[in-house]
């Protein structure tokens, strides 16, 4: 026992903070990703006839204020929702999966920093959020395909989300169901790094515990508004690639799609299109979800304390 305790001692300062990380319990991995799950869920059906603006706004040349317009005349005022299904599909999980990836990616990266339970320092806390983007992006990709194509077409065209795999399957062959991964990953990296980031830094610098849920509205806020204006041209490219097969165009690769883009309509009005749409959707849907997991994730712990919470 002795000479175990010496080896450990000479170990360097960060690895015997792994060695001594404790494991993520049962219950807090499935209060994150419940929580995760229920805050993506509300926050993009608060926002979705704008998030379905802003596709088909990225997605065309046409004036979406238009197409919208004639979505709610052919469809009525739920078509503004159409893809809302997908989205919930493809929402969920990918929210569940990044806020849980990102709590535990904070919990390894503060036991190599030695800071376990702690404020990560200001790169770490980056990697974290990239890192849990990332994952989920990777996870729950095609999802995120049938979204964008379910919000671009005509009802007529599909029917739900399986036909919506079905007929890309048959007609455009399985691997579209990954067109426009590369920017996927490429948009998610410093998206989520930074927001997160920068929610995190935020609450950090209130002198409080735990920050009041206005604070924490504006936190979001904030971080949505700085992570989605670093990565929007990565988001049109993506939209593009995406929507190819339906919208008629040949957009196939990252750096293609952008000359195409530049060429036709300019390097504001292509890449940065429906940015001002972004700053109205993209911090109030961040804002709530931020808010929502941090709530309900700190009332599920209690309850599991309490003993009325068991995974």
């Amino acid at each position: 026992m002795a000479v175990h305790d010496h080896s450990r001692r000479a170990l360097p300062v960060a690895q015997a903070a792994v060695l001594t990380l404790p494991p993520a319990t049962p219950a807090k991995v499935s209060a994150s990703l419940l929580c995760g799950a229920f805050a993506g869920a509300v926050a993009k059906t608060a926002i979705a006839p704008l998030d379905r603006t802003k596709i088909i706004f990225q997605g065309t040349n046409n004036e979406a204020l238009r197409l919208l317009y004639c979505t709610y005349i052919k469809d009525g005022f739920l078509g503004l929702w159409r893809g809302n299904s997908a989205t919930m599909v493809r929402v969920m999980p990918y929210a569940a999966i990044q806020f849980c990836s990102h709590e535990q990616y904070k919990r390894v990266l503060g036991g190599y920093c030695g800071l376990q339970g702690k404020a990560l320092p200001p790169f770490p806390r980056f990697l974290a959020g990239s890192l849990a983007g990332t994952t989920a992006a990777m996870l729950t990709y095609p999802l995120d395909l049938v979204r964008a194509r379910m919000a671009v077409t005509a009802k007529e065209m599909y029917c739900n989300i399986l036909h919506v795999f079905i007929r890309i399957s048959q007609e455009e062959g399985v691997r579209i169901l990954y067109r426009g991964f590369s920017p996927t990953i490429l948009g998610v990296i410093p998206y989520a790094g930074i927001t997160f980031f920068t929610y995190e830094t935020l609450k950090k610098k209130t002198r409080r515990s735990q920050p009041y849920p206005y604070e924490r509205l504006a936190f979001g806020a904030c971080a949505g508004l700085i992570g989605q204006s670093a990565s929007y041209p990565l988001d049109i490219v993506r939209r593009r690639m995406q929507t190819a097969g339906v919208t008629g165009s040949s957009y196939s690769t990252i750096l293609g799609t952008m000359r195409e883009i530049v060429k036709h309509e300019g390097v504001v009005r292509g890449l940065y299109k429906g940015l001002s749409m972004n700053w109205v959707k993209g911090p109030v849907a961040v804002g709530i979800s931020f808010t929502t997991f941090d709530i309900m994730h700190s009332l599920l712990l209690q309850l599991h304390q309490m003993g009325y919470f068991t995974p």
